[in-house]
């Protein structure tokens, strides 16, 4: 069994940083993808950025410029760093890792932005 644990959200304000993490524990495991996904009170989850095993990344428009994931294989672990945060970034962050397989998904953190 894999566990995901994420940490780092909390509550900023508008224009400052915040930067998630989330490490895999448990079972030997090898994830070709990682991701964080979000979402807000009354939307449905939406992908935020993945990354692969090779560092090919992938963001949503709304996070271009803004947002960077990266990734430490040799930790399992997933980041993310948010820099120029907007009060609509508000959300429940989530990060996912998957093989071809199977995939997990963490518990969630919070992030919120006040303006």
């Amino acid at each position: 069994q894999v566990q995901l644990a994420e940490s780092g959200g909390g509550l900023v304000q508008a224009g400052g940083s915040l930067r998630l993490s989330c490490a895999a524990s448990g079972s030997i495991f090898r994830p070709v993808i990682m991701g964080w996904y979000r979402q807000a009170p009354g939307k449905q989850r939406e992908l935020v950025a993945t990354i692969t095993s090779a560092g090919s990344t992938n963001y949503a428009d709304s996070v271009k410029g803004r947002f960077t994931i990266s990734r430490d294989n040799a930790k399992n672990t997933v980041y993310l760093q948010m820099n120029s945060l907007k009060p609509e970034d508000t959300a429940v962050y989530y990060c996912k890792m998957a093989t071809t397989m199977i995939h997990y998904w963490g518990q969630g953190t919070q992030v919120t932005v006040s303006s």
